[in-house]
This record gives structure tokens, sequence and C-alpha cells, in this order.
């Protein structure tokens, strides 16, 4: 993107996701790209090699950049916005701290033009999901540059703040669960003979093929599953070995246990 300066206020695994997906594109500039953290030293060590600015402090991240990531831990975010408030005019933030919504936000930041994020790991690859709470302080000029920088890194989808937390869960935790699968589906293949490699090429492309295939077709996921059953064939009796061990009810019970319901 032309001229945007970009801020990351926290350089954990998101924020290196971020920063990688957009650079991996080509969206901007290197370095157009400011970043801070707790630790200077540490920081100046992760970034060798990307041609991208390490700051000392928040405030000059904050100062340097026209939209900022707040990619910090939650505990810390009101330590963070206490810093920065002084130099937050005129500035777009976008916070991909857990556990936050608009209203909790604006608590601690009410003259933050502000819109709550949750992006996933896979915006790496640029085919990530940020999930976006539809209530937020950007006029339509700032939310149009969020919209443009965010959607090269993947899909956008936003949601009321009910919806926030399932949402994120969903597509946010959901890539440790995929990538289980795709361990025991590879563990399976090696039992059976495919090397390592082999069986996770399989698999992982298995699920990037099908979930393209679901978005692109719209199809009920449960008619997609009837198309690969044949009668009599051998993957009903997968599908039959795996609804006997309550493979849908476990996925479920594990939504529910994040949920706390």
């Amino acid at each position: 993107m032309e001229n945007i300066r970009v801020g990351f206020i926290g350089y954990g695994n998101m924020a290196q996701a971020i920063i990688q997906g957009l650079l991996r594109v080509k969206a901007m500039d290197n370095r157009a790209i400011y970043v801070s953290s707790a630790h200077y030293d540490q920081l100046t060590i992760k970034t060798i090699g990307l041609d991208i600015n390490a700051c000392k402090t928040n405030q000059e991240v904050v100062e340097k950049s026209d939209l900022i990531i707040i990619a910090v831990k939650p505990n810390v975010v009101e330590t963070v916005i206490e810093e920065i408030k002084g130099v937050a005019t005129n500035k777009i933030f976008v916070n991909v701290a857990a556990g936050y919504n608009y209203e909790k936000m604006k608590l601690i930041a009410k003259n933050l033009d502000c819109i709550c994020t949750i992006p996933n790991l896979a915006v790496m690859v640029n085919e990530g999901i940020t999930i976006c709470e539809d209530k937020h302080s950007l006029d339509v000029i700032q939310l149009a540059t969020f919209k443009k920088l965010f959607s090269k890194l993947g899909s956008i989808e936003f949601v009321n703040d009910k919806q926030l937390s399932i949402a994120g869960t969903i597509s946010g935790c959901s890539p440790a669960f995929t990538m289980m699968y795709v361990e025991a589906l590879a563990d399976a293949g090696v039992q059976f003979g495919l090397t390592r490699e082999q069986a996770y090429r399989l698999a992982s492309q298995m699920i990037v093929g099908s979930g393209k295939m679901q978005l692109e077709t719209k199809l009920h996921p449960a008619q997609i599953k009837d198309m690969v059953c044949s009668p009599n064939g051998t993957t009903i009796k997968g599908v039959n070995s795996l609804e006997k061990d309550g493979f849908k009810g476990s996925v479920v019970k594990c939504i529910e246990t994040i949920e706390g319901r």
C-alpha cells in the first residue's frame, strides 16, 4: 500500500505472522514497518534481515506510524494505552490482544480511533481470516484503510460483540486442532508406509482443497461428505468409525470448553 506506515506494539507470534504476510505479497515497503517490544535488545536480534524498524519505545512506534496494531498480552494493554495516549491523535488502532471488545477498549482508550479484531495464524501465508467487531470508532476513510491492508492477509469477517468470542475461537483456535488432525492422519500414513513428508503434504493439501471446495461451491459439508462416500465403500466405513467414537461431539465439546459453557 502506498505511503502507509504500520506500527506493531508487541512482537509475538501474531505480530510476526502479520508482518510476514504483508511482506510476502509486498503489500508495503519494509522500511514503513515499525515495531516495539518489552525487550529492545532481543527485538533487534529477532528483526535482523527483515529490514524493518526496531523502536525503543511504544511512543516512537505510534509517532512514526499511521496504523498501529496492538499485539501485546492482554494483561499489559492498559499499561500500553497509558503510555501512548499522549501521541495517539489521528491514528488508526487495531487491537489483536485477546479478551478485548470495543466497549472494554473504550473504557481505557476513550480518545483512540480503534477496532477490535481476532486474526488467525494463517495470515502468515495470506490465507488467514480476521474477525472484526462491527462496533468501532473508525471513520469511513480509516475503515477503508484498515480493510485494504488486512485484505492482503486473507478474508475479513465482521460480527457483533456477542459473536466475537465464538467467531474468534472457531477461526483463531482451530488451526491448532486442525494440525492435530493433520498429525494424526500423517501418523496413520506413516504406519502404512508413507514417508513422514509425503503424509504431511497429502494431509495438509487435503485440508486446503476441502476448505476451498466448500467455500467456492457453498455446498453443505454433509453434501461433500456424501459425494465421497460410495455404497459399501471405504470412506463410509471410516465415517461410521469416527461417529461411533464421537468425532463431531468431541469437537463441539472442545469449543464449549473454550467458551466456558
